[in-house]
């Protein structure tokens, strides 16, 4: 064995790094991107994996203004036991294992409840408070209940004008964005043929029109508070239930392409594909290639219909805005009910009432209204647009 070389002892002298320090200084810059990377990927994992804040509407744990953490606290220390459930099985099963009595507030806001969920979910409670619900809810809970369009502009603020004890004692409430209901049963808060508190005729179903009567914004106005807690409190047990999208029934998922086609398409299918394919060739060869020209601009169809809609407003073409706003419901409405587009009034005012079971006189009133103010027009166009939702609904 040598001793160490003049050059070693040199290198020694000079501070030089040998070894594993040599190799940590030449890939340092390597290890710190790596380490960041790590770093950064484990912060992302972390908060994926975290619970975050509820932030869904009416949530008995949002704390934020559309949620309903100051109405359960509330409930809560009045001693009504809430139990949330977080899936329709949850809530079936809480109301199967319950002592008592229990009320159940139901907030589906999406539709996701079938009609059979809805009926069983009806059976199992003693008494239901429904907020803001579509048409399909009220027939699954089998009330006697119906839509009634909604609340209009300059309603703000509603009188109980009925004589059940809940709304007299909380008096006037916030109505604005409600949704209006009618039918055999007590009507509360009535703006013309409809109400933003109904009741059905054996008292199980309670509907509130309006969400935001519950939320952390409006509950201390009014008499808001008074009646939220007063058609909530009645039973010492109370069920939070919002439905998810995992709550949809199976038989509701659309059916695929394999199903809704004919037999027959697995076999002409593929000759359609080289039939098209050699018609291309085809005409491609004898017309030539084709020639791009450029345009000055490209309009999207959004932005020319939004430039129409100003034009109409800075013009104040109520009476024409109008006339667009009917046309286009009445050809939706056809191609629904699979009228034709030379469909006359008539047959589509029979169709539309046969399917949302509205009075046809009011349908007509509906579709021939002539509003005089824009603020006529805006409503108008939201009354068109509940329609054609509850005529597209299946």
């Amino acid at each position: 064995m040598t001793g160490p070389t003049q050059l070693d002892t040199a290198d020694r002298a000079a501070g030089t790094p040998t070894g594993w320090k040599a190799r940590l200084r030449r890939h340092l810059v390597w290890i710190v991107i790596g380490s960041i990377m790590a770093l950064t990927v484990g912060y992302v994992v972390v908060s994926r994996l975290a619970s975050g804040p509820d932030d869904r509407a009416l949530s008995p744990r949002n704390p934020a203004p559309g949620g309903a953490m100051a109405a359960a606290e509330i409930l809560g220390g009045q001693g009504v036991s809430i139990t949330e459930a977080g899936s329709f099985e949850q809530a079936i099963s809480a109301l199967e294992a319950r002592d008592g009595a229990a009320t159940v507030l139901l907030y589906d806001r999406n539709g996701y409840l079938g009609e059979g969920q809805l009926r069983e979910l009806r059976a199992e409670a003693d008494r239901i408070v429904v907020i803001s619900p579509g048409r399909r809810t009220l027939r699954g809970l089998a009330s006697s209940l119906r839509n009634a369009g909604v609340v209009p502009e300059g309603h703000n603020v509603l009188e109980p004008e009925c004589g059940l004890e809940d709304p007299l004692a909380a008096g006037s409430i916030s109505a604005g964005n409600g949704q209006l209901y009618a039918g055999s049963g007590t009507i509360c808060y009535r703006v013309d043929d409809g109400g933003l508190y109904a009741v059905s005729g054996d008292g199980r179903v309670v509907v509130i029109g309006s969400s935001a009567l519950l939320s952390n914004d409006l509950l201390d106005e009014h008499g808001n508070a008074a009646l939220v807690l007063r058609s909530l409190g009645g039973s010492e047990e109370l069920l939070w239930y919002l439905p998810g999208l995992g709550d949809v029934p199976q038989d509701r998922n659309p059916a695929t392409l394999d199903e809704l086609a004919a037999p027959w398409v697995a076999f002409l299918g593929p000759w359609l594909v080289v039939v098209a394919f050699l018609a291309v060739l085809w005409r491609g060869r004898r017309l030539g290639p084709l020639v791009f020209e450029p345009l000055p601009v490209v309009v999207k169809a959004a932005e020319t219909a939004e430039g129409r809609a100003r034009l109409y407003q800075d013009s104040r073409a109520v009476e024409r805005a109008a006339a667009n706003l009917r046309a286009g419901t009445m050809v939706r409405l056809a191609r629904v009910f699979r009228l034709g587009p030379d469909a006359g009034i008539d047959s589509l005012v029979e169709a539309v009432a046969r399917k949302t079971g509205r009075p046809p006189a009011q349908l007509r009133d509906i579709l021939d209204h002539r509003p005089e103010t824009q603020s006529g027009l805006v409503q108008w166009a939201q009354t068109l647009e509940q329609l054609e939702q509850e005529a597209s609904t299946p």
